[in-house]
């Protein structure tokens, strides 16, 4: 009988950094081996402007969401809507601190991200983290020279979670989607600070995930061609040719975890410098 790896959305939403909510999402998915997650990370969401959007992609990609919001107004809208999109979600922190305050017998002083100590380093992920996430999927492509990281590669090569990964390690990166038969960004050529490595899978991996990517509701969205196998072929022959023309390093993520992927990165660094 075949062993198949079923792919399910996994949407983490935390007021912090999210390393905590990370750690916990990953360590409960390693209980399963049939089953693999497809993380969205929404760190430092700490209004209802903030929030909204992020209910928005949990509609478009429903899946398990946990969350460590100290808000009690932004939890309850948390739990009211995924109540209401028929998804569960997890206040992460919630049980624990209950735990603490019966036992210590003192209420929980509900501090944002209290677990992090407020020095350099600190500081120094936070405008990583920022950076990161207002380059996401090629945006404000005039600041690539101010990234230390650059991620290129086709779609589903987990470029947005290696990056946040990075990120709450101080590291400031940006990713960008390569398109058959699109130029990437003229900043590109011309960035001269960052480190740019092409993330790449196999075909067959790369298939597997975009099977379980809802992405019907998008304008012109061709499924069909989105997950064939040979239009993926062409593709990856496409980012591995662009890799050559300019010297980019390229790593396969196809059995490789979010963690390790960022290690390999923060490898070349040196390497390249």
């Amino acid at each position: 009988m075949e062993n198949r790896t079923n792919f399910f959305h996994l949407h983490l939403i935390s007021d912090s950094t999210g390393e905590t909510l990370i750690s916990a999402g990953r360590a409960a998915s390693a209980q399963f081996k049939s089953a693999q997650s497809i993380e969205h990370v929404y760190p430092l969401i700490r209004n209802r402007k903030q929030l909204m959007p992020v209910l928005q992609a949990i509609d478009s990609e429903p899946g398990i969401v946990l969350y460590t919001i100290v808000d009690p107004e932004l939890a309850s809208i948390i739990d009211e809507r995924c109540a209401e999109m028929g998804v569960a979600s997890v206040n992460v922190l919630e049980p624990v601190i209950g735990a603490f305050q019966i036992y210590l017998g003192a209420p929980s002083r509900r501090r944002v991200g209290a677990q992090h100590v407020m020095n350099a380093g600190y500081f120094a992920r936070i405008e990583a983290l920022n950076f990161t996430m207002d380059h996401d999927d090629g945006q404000m492509p005039e600041d690539y020279n101010e990234a230390d990281v650059v991620i290129v590669g086709i779609s589903r090569t987990s470029k947005t979670p290696t990056s946040i990964y990075l990120a709450n390690r101080g590291i400031k990166t940006a990713n960008i989607p390569i398109v058959y038969g699109v130029p990437l960004p003229e900043a590109l050529a011309t960035a001269t600070k960052p480190l740019i490595v092409c993330l790449i899978a196999t075909t067959d991996r790369i298939s597997q995930v975009r099977e379980n990517r809802l992405l019907g509701s998008t304008p012109g969205f061709d499924r069909e061609h989105y997950t064939d196998r040979a239009s993926i072929s062409e593709e990856l022959k496409y980012a591995r040719s662009l890799c050559a023309r300019h010297n980019w390093p390229m790593i396969d993520v196809t059995r490789r975890s979010i963690e390790e992927t960022a290690a390999a990165i923060v490898a070349l660094r040196p390497k390249l410098r």
